[in-house]
């Protein structure tokens, strides 16, 4: 049988997985087939695994001579991509009069090409994963619930994490990569934090980023401390709250690691804007040593306790369990940063064994009144991951992606240009459909005074 349509997926790395899974599935009865690129031929050949509907491919994605004539074969571009790239992408999807999924960010380059999508009546679906992807479309269908009810949205707070699962939780810092560890490494850099707190603005600059934090618990699954991500009032327009006056959005970690990463950036062992002279001959005592005064009768060990205080001696565990006080060898990074040599040691520690799962935790806050009623929503997802093939973070960022391929090539999207996930005629489906995968929340909705 002569397959209809044809899928080009750009990327197939970690968080394609899924994707890839769920579109060779139904390959078979919707007719597609799958012509998936990345550098790594043979990583391509086992998530394939033979299938008749999928041909493996390698060059290079990011030189438009190469990927042109792959674009002008496909009915669908599905760009894994690093975002910095699905402009490019997009221009030849116009060119060439292609649909386009990428699950990032909607960049300002990204943007400017909405009226030309929507002149060739093309579909570019961008944040489209987890986050953003999945928040965006829990979010919005409690928010569009609260309003068809007539309540007012007065607070919306929301929290997301990359974990790892309880069962494979056995290291102090309660913590291993599951996500792109330079990302972790550099998280609240650049600039500010700021969020609304009772139409008050409100400002967190590095430095204090992770001593401010929110507690949340998840019945069955413990506590998790919350800091604030970058920008969140840029929501307000995204959900069409733009006169709410508490919005607040956050990363979630487990209790704990927070205090410590504080360590490191009061330190300076997370600053990426210089080069350490000598860097490769560094061990991980010399680096840290690097950082404290010089006391020639005091040991590092003995420095380092003195910078950490008494009151924050209870984390000291922590450091010594990522091994930061060995001279046995060498960190072995020329011409390094602070921040890449911090982020070598950290990878050899916190990296996910062959048996480990990981975690992803959402969590939603809403605050409305409904008329004289003050009322609070809470909503919270935890989806941990079936191996380190099919991730929790492959689940959540290929499965949303793949459905929106079904939706657009059968015909079931009706509006185009460059469009996110917040309409109920494609929140409701997917959301519906990820139930099936696992991939549930949990609302519990509770009165909060008798009277405003």
């Amino acid at each position: 049988m002569q397959n209809d349509k044809t899928i080009l997926i750009l990327g197939a790395g970690l968080s394609a997985s899924s994707m890839i899974r769920y579109l060779l599935e139904r390959s078979d009865e919707q007719q597609w087939h799958l012509r998936i690129v990345d550098q790594n031929l043979e990583m391509v050949k086992r998530k394939i695994d033979g299938h008749q509907n999928a041909t493996a491919l390698n060059f290079n994605a990011l030189d438009p001579k190469e990927r042109r004539p792959e674009i002008e074969k496909a009915d669908l571009v599905i760009s894994m991509l690093p975002a910095r790239f699905h402009p490019e992408v997009a221009h030849d999807c116009i060119d060439f009069r292609k649909h386009l999924i990428t699950p990032s960010y909607i960049s300002p380059e990204m943007k400017s090409l909405d009226e030309k999508a929507k002149e060739h009546q093309l579909i570019f679906m961008n944040e489209i994963g987890v986050d953003p992807g999945i928040d965006h479309m829990s979010a919005m269908k409690i928010i569009h619930e609260i309003h068809e009810a007539g309540g007012k949205l007065t607070a919306f707070r929301s929290f997301c994490g990359g974990l790892i699962a309880p069962e494979s939780d056995n290291n102090p810092w309660n913590y291993k990569f599951t996500w792109n560890p330079r990302n972790v490494v550099l998280a609240g850099q650049g600039g500010a934090s700021c969020f609304l707190d009772h139409n008050e603005y409100k400002y967190i600059p590095y430095n204090r980023l992770y001593g401010r934090l929110a507690r949340i618990t998840i019945p069955g699954y413990g506590d998790f401390d919350g800091y604030a991500n970058r920008d969140s009032l840029s929501y307000r327009k995204t959900y069409g709250i733009e006169g709410i006056p508490t919005i607040y959005r956050g990363t979630l970690r487990r209790p704990g690691y927070c205090q410590a990463w504080n360590v490191f950036i009061e330190l300076g062992m997370t600053d990426d804007s210089y080069k350490m002279d000598r860097s490769e001959t560094l061990t991980p005592r010399s680096f840290l040593n690097a950082f404290l005064p010089y006391r020639q009768s005091a040991s590092v060990e003995d420095k380092f306790k003195e910078f950490l205080r008494p009151e924050r001696m209870n984390l000291y565990e922590k450091f010594e369990w990522l091994g930061l006080f060995s001279k046995d060898s060498e960190i072995g990074i020329e011409s390094a940063s602070p921040a890449q040599l911090l982020q070598k040691i950290l990878v050899d520690k916190l990296v996910l064994e062959p048996e480990d799962k990981d975690m992803l935790v959402m969590f939603h806050e809403f605050e409305y009144i409904l008329g004289k009623e003050e009322y609070k929503i809470t909503s919270s997802m935890v989806n941990i991951g079936e191996d380190q093939t099919f991730t929790s973070m492959s689940n959540t960022v290929g499965l949303p992606v793949a459905i929106a391929a079904k939706m657009i090539l059968n015909g079931e999207i009706k509006h185009n240009g460059v469009l996110l996930p917040t309409t109920k005629d494609l929140y409701d489906p997917i959301l519906s459909e990820l139930e099936g995968f696992g991939i549930t929340f949990h609302e519990v909705k509770e009165k909060m005074v008798q009277s405003v």
